[in-house]
């Protein structure tokens, strides 16, 4: 075994935000328990114990939720002593968070900062797009809490990125959003498409995509990341450039871009481990971290046949003249071909040269072949 990979929920779907297209908190709604309330600190033992024994390499985790803040910070030291504890010539442990942001404080940024989290910070673009579905819990916008929070990272030093869920109203303000994006000096960007609920995916909601509108959202956006990419000006937007890496004939670093599902390891705060955080859901239970080894847990996996799934491709997508870049993408978006296919086609007939011509830009930036 090499590396591994891990996704901790330590305050399970507890959150403080009522964000509209959460899609965890659906999730959540879909199984016999919505919230497994928080980790107890003899379970995140066990997953750290258990990982050092596991792992030959590095053990990389991510802290998501829910909101992981709540767990609260002594938590998150004990991750720190726990790791330390464990770790030997054979592991290291890297960590990383993805967070609302709005309970980040001075201590909660000392902390991060002297043991070198990764922080995910999660914006949905100018006040008016984010405060339209990232509400607090009485209904109030809470972008400037976010934005108050980046810039006391900014000002620690502490190495962060932006994500961006595209929703139909950044959709329609991309323009706007990526200027004000540059204004802030962000340089690491992620945007996800928004998720419709399980099993409502052909539902409209008003937070929803259309093919049609993430199709111009991908355009509009590469003109412009492009633009500033002539200029000398890289902007890292992790869509885009994964794309260049597949240019380059290597593999990309997301999974949903794959084709197919890779080995995840998503723990609940009970313990219980899962194959993808879009599938934390009853049926696909692995098995507890606890009383169960990542050997057994990779059994179980497939007996469950998870990743097998995936590899079924369907023969619209395999014909594809763009099936090499696209590859059918994550299987949560699939029925007879991907739900944003007409989207994916429009941005490759309208940047394959450029995509190309980019490539060869970062191969002069950053060595790459």
């Amino acid at each position: 075994m090499a590396d591994l990979s891990l996704l901790i929920k330590p305050s399970s779907s507890l959150c403080n935000l009522r964000c509209s297209y959460c899609f965890y908190y659906d999730e959540a709604k879909n199984r016999e328990t919505e919230s497994y309330g928080f980790m107890k600190e003899e379970i995140l033992e066990e997953v750290i114990k258990k990982a050092a024994q596991y792992c030959k390499g590095t053990c990389n985790i991510v802290f998501q939720g829910g909101e992981p803040t709540l767990r609260g910070l002594d938590f998150f030291k004990e991750v720190v002593r726990l790791q330390k504890k464990y770790e030997t010539k054979e592991v290291k442990f890297t960590n990383g968070i993805q967070t609302n942001g709005t309970k980040l404080t001075k201590d909660w940024i000392s902390f991060l900062k002297e043991n070198h989290f990764l922080v995910g910070i999660s914006l949905d673009g100018i006040e008016f797009t984010h405060d339209m579905f990232r509400k607090d819990a009485s209904g109030k916008g809470t972008f400037e809490q976010v934005v108050k929070a980046i810039k006391m990272l900014e000002e620690e030093g502490v190495d962060y990125n932006i994500l961006t869920v595209v929703t139909s109203a950044v959709v329609k303000k991309i323009s706007h959003i990526y200027s004000f994006y540059k204004e802030m000096g962000f340089e690491y960007l992620q945007f996800i498409p928004c998720l419709n609920p399980l099993g409502k995916e052909e539902e409209k909601y008003e937070y929803s995509l259309t093919p049609q509108g993430y199709g111009k959202f991908l355009n509009s956006l590469f003109d412009l990341w492009y633009q500033d990419l002539e200029r000398g000006k890289v902007v890292h937007i992790q869509l885009f450039e994964e794309y260049i890496r597949m240019l380059f004939r290597q593999p990309p670093g997301l999974c949903g871009m794959a084709g197919f599902c890779t080995p995840q390891h998503i723990i609940e705060a009970d313990g219980e481990v899962y194959p993808c955080d879009f599938y934390v859901l009853d049926e696909y239970k692995l098995g507890n971290i606890v009383s169960n080894s990542f050997e057994e847990i990779n059994e179980a996996r497939s007996i469950l046949g998870f990743i097998e799934e995936s590899l079924e491709i369907p023969k619209k997508c395999k014909a594809c003249k763009y099936y090499p870049l696209c590859r059918g993408g994550c299987k949560r978006y699939r029925k007879e071909h991907h739900m944003l296919c007409k989207a994916y086609y429009e941005f490759f007939e309208y940047t394959i040269p450029r995509l190309e011509k980019a490539a060869v830009i970062y191969q002069k930036l950053y060595g790459i072949s």
